[in-house]
Order: C-alpha cells, then sequence, then structure tokens
C-alpha cells in the first residue's frame, strides 16, 4: 500500500478481507446468473448461430466496454463481429448495418436511452435484436426480439452503485455465448491458427514438431526387453508412456499407464514376461514434418495425451506432449 496521502481507513478485517469480500459477491453474481439461464439463451445462440450478416455488440459506459471485449472474443472464436456505439450509430454509423446482421444490445437497465433510441432503426434496417439486461421488464426488453436476463443480487460497490458484479456477469454470459457458438460451428486448433497468426498460440501452432518434440532421454526399450524394464523406463520418463522398439529401432508399440493397470487386472504381474505381449501394438503416432496444429488436431480428437514421432522410416526419434504444443506446465518446449 502507498505511503501517499489518503483519507480511507482500513476496514475491520483489513484490505485483504475487503477484496476477498469483493470476489465473493462477484461469485454469489456469477452463480446467480448461472441459475437464471434459460430457453431465452438458448434462443439468442440459434439467432447468433445462423446470423448470414455479422454480430454488432453496442452498450453504452461500462456496458460498453464489456461489449467491446464481447466483440473481441466473437471475433477471435469464428464469429465476425465489431462494435457499434450507441450515439456513433445515431451520427452516421447505422449504415454499417445489414440485414441479417444479429444486434447484441448491452444495458443493466435496460433504460439506457442512447441504446433504445437505436432499437427501431436498427429491427427496420432488418437486424435481430438480442438484449442483455438485469431488467426483464425493461424498454430494452420490450424492444428485443430475444432477451437473455443477466441479473446479479447486488453490486460488490459499497454503495451497491458502481457496476462490478454486474459487469462481470454481462462479460462471463458473453463468454458462454461464444464458447457455445465455437462448439457449434466446430471451431478448431486450424481456425483459431488462420484469425491468431501472430499470436503466440498461432505461432506455436505454425512450428513442425521436430522444433518442440523431446529427443533426449526418452523413455525408450526393446519390446523383446522383460516387462521390468519397460516398467522401469515408464516409471522414469515422465510421459505416462513408454516406447517399444525393435532391433532396429523402429516404432512397434507403447506400453502406457493403462496397459499396465489392464494387465495387472487381467492377468497379474509377470516381470520376465516380454514387454510385447502387453504393449499397445501399431500406436497412434506423428512423422517429424507434421505440423504442431496437425498433431494438436490428432491429440483433440483421439484424447492422447503423448504421441511418438517417428522419421519417413518409421525410426522413432522423439516423443511430444500435448503441453508442449500449447506451451505450458513444466514440460521442456524445445530440444535441449
Amino acid at each position: 500500500m502507498s505511503r501517499g496521502e489518503h483519507n480511507g481507513t482500513p476496514p475491520p478485517g483489513g484490505w485483504l478481507e475487503l477484496a476477498r469480500e469483493v470476489l465473493d459477491i462477484e461469485i454469489e453474481g456469477l452463480a446467480a446468473v448461472r441459475n437464471q439461464l434459460n430457453g431465452g439463451f438458448e434462443e439468442a445462440l440459434e439467432r447468433l448461430a445462423a446470423c448470414t450478416g455479422r454480430v454488432v455488440v453496442s452498450g453504452i459506459g461500462k456496458s460498453g466496454l464489456v461489449g467491446r471485449k464481447i466483440a473481441a472474443t466473437l471475433s477471435s472464436t469464428g464469429t465476425a463481429s465489431f462494435f457499434l456505439h450507441p450515439v456513433e450509430g445515431a451520427h452516421g454509423d447505422l449504415g454499417m448495418i445489414r440485414p441479417g446482421d444479429v444486434v447484441l444490445a448491452l444495458s443493466n437497465s435496460g433504460e439506457t436511452d442512447e441504446l433504445n433510441t437505436l432499437l427501431p432503426a436498427l429491427k427496420s434496417l432488418g437486424a435481430v435484436i438480442v438484449g442483455l439486461t438485469s431488467g426483464a421488464d425493461s424498454t430494452l426488453a420490450r424492444l428485443a426480439d430475444v432477451v437473455i436476463e443477466v441479473r446479479v443480487p447486488r453490486e460488490a460497490c459499497p454503495m451497491n452503485l458502481a457496476p462490478t458484479a454486474s459487469t462481470t456477469a454481462a462479460l462471463a454470459v458473453g463468454d458462454a455465448l461464444a464458447v457455445c457458438l465455437m462448439r457449434i460451428k466446430d471451431f478448431g486448433t486450424k481456425d483459431f491458427k488462420r484469425v491468431h497468426p501472430a499470436g503466440a498460440l498461432g505461432a506455436r501452432l505454425s512450428q513442425k514438431i521436430a522444433s518442440l518434440m523431446h529427443t533426449k532421454n526418452l523413455p525408450v526399450t526393446r519390446d523383446s526387453a522383460p516387462l521390468t524394464e519397460a516398467l522401469a523406463a515408464l516409471n522414469t520418463g515422465g510421459f505416462g508412456l513408454a516406447a517399444l522398439t525393435d532391433a532396429d529401432g523402429r516404432l512397434t508399440g507403447v506400453l502406457t499407464d493403462g496397459d499396465v493397470r489392464r494387465m495387472l487386472c487381467k492377468s497379474g504381474f509377470d516381470p520376465v514376461r516380454p514387454a510385447a505381449e502387453v504393449m499397445t501394438r501399431d500406436p497412434r503416432s506423428v512423422t517429424v514434418t507434421s505440423s504442431a496444429a496437425q498433431v494438436l488436431d490428432l491429440m483433440e480428437a483421439r484424447q492422447i495425451t503423448v504421441l511418438p514421432v517417428l522419421d519417413e522410416n518409421g525410426f522413432l526419434v522423439g516423443l511430444v506432449h500435448v503441453h508442449d504444443l500449447l506451451g505450458k506446465g513444466r514440460v521442456r518446449f524445445a530440444p535441449e
């Protein structure tokens, strides 16, 4: 805390206690809005998914700031969107509206004059209006074609005036719409890469897997080795997988934690048994020339966390973990 001049005094529990109280109120608001979601959200989602134009987000003040973020999230996740300021709209920017557009209008009270004045003109231009408001009986609700009710029990502001919990809830509902639209449109990693060419994840996914895979100290053993040797590789490798190869070094199978569990449940543990008898044969793998985006798509589709990387002749050259592709976790992100 700064030692500068100020008149406020800490609350009885201290500043940290007040901060936690604010977060508790915000969580309370999100929980309330979660329970309010109903057919209005589903109908709004259907209108947004069927939109043949753009999603136009509009609001003023704090709702406008939230609206800008919602528009940005929609645009970056496969739904063409832009923000329209209500005042600018009334002074010529309505020329951007086309039939087939869907307008997401934000107002906590539902009585924002600048926004409500604009709605009849938007409808006359052929746009569908989705209202996002706490006022189920408000002017905005009456003017909208569909209403998503976003009502929080109270604001975190001690005077219950400054938009705090309500703006957090509106932002979260915008995220919920965006994520649902991603699933409806099957917006995947390749699409994300295409609209984020300069982003950290987009840049990462454009790399060849050779620059991200692990090549040293790999958990590898011969498929003819006794089970104890394969288990030792599995245990020390840190991947949840041991790669098994033939005498020439070509991949023939993998031994995973799941394989071991199934073996113990089915036939017990025989330490001298050849690993080849319990391994998963012909496992899924990728080639060293694959892109990170291609590998991530395969991992997501097959719910795989680790994949062997092979050269053009089928020789094992590395392993790649999903965290290597997403750039998180404690896994190394490049060969040493």
